[in-house]
């Protein structure tokens, strides 16, 4: 199934513990996905404060003096920096509805939204598989045996397996919610 020249965005996630390898395993798997005539965005969550430019830098002086929005252009790519100055932290929705057109978005963070998830699993962490506690993880990949899962268990280093399930199994911009909370 390719998405190659399709009208709606679709997404998956990636789900894992700190350390497991999910930014690694992004930029492996993005190549793979463009050669396929995929055009691929990516959406990262990031705890706490994270800054995309530096102090002292004009863009950093213009939140500084309290500018809500920041637009950095140059000839070769341009970002927006929103300050949210006590705002909730906007849905995963409303940041794909910002989005420029994408045939693929891999999510990496939002662990608490209803999307299909591959989840990167590494013994070595030390921590139990997030499956099967989040039912919206459709694949495993892993370097180490899991017998007892009873999803797909793809290899860390099988690339274009782990590109496939991310094609196949990714779901419309609109289908992606909150989980339901208990």
């Amino acid at each position: 199934m390719t998405m190659k020249h399709s009208t709606s965005m679709r997404v998956i996630g990636l789900a894992g513990w700190s350390g497991s390898g999910k930014t690694t395993l992004i930029t492996k798997v993005i190549p793979v996905l463009l050669g396929r005539g995929l055009k691929v965005a990516t959406v990262k969550h990031a705890h706490h404060e994270f800054d995309i430019d530096r102090p002292g830098k004009d863009s950093w002086l213009h939140r500084e003096a309290g500018a809500s929005e920041v637009a950095v252009v140059s000839s070769r790519r341009w970002a927006v920096i929103h300050e949210l100055r006590g705002e909730a932290e906007p849905p995963l929705a409303e940041i794909l509805a910002k989005l420029g057109p994408a045939d693929l978005v891999i999510v990496e963070g939002f662990k608490r939204y209803a999307h299909p998830k591959l989840e990167i699993y590494r013994a070595a962490i030390g921590k139990p598989l997030l499956y099967p506690e989040d039912d919206c993880i459709v694949a495993i990949a892993t370097d180490s045996p899991l017998p007892q899962a009873q999803l797909p268990v793809l290899r860390l280093d099988d690339i274009e397996g782990i590109a496939n399930v991310l094609e196949a199994e990714a779901r419309p911009r609109e289908q992606i919610r909150p989980a339901t909370q208990a």
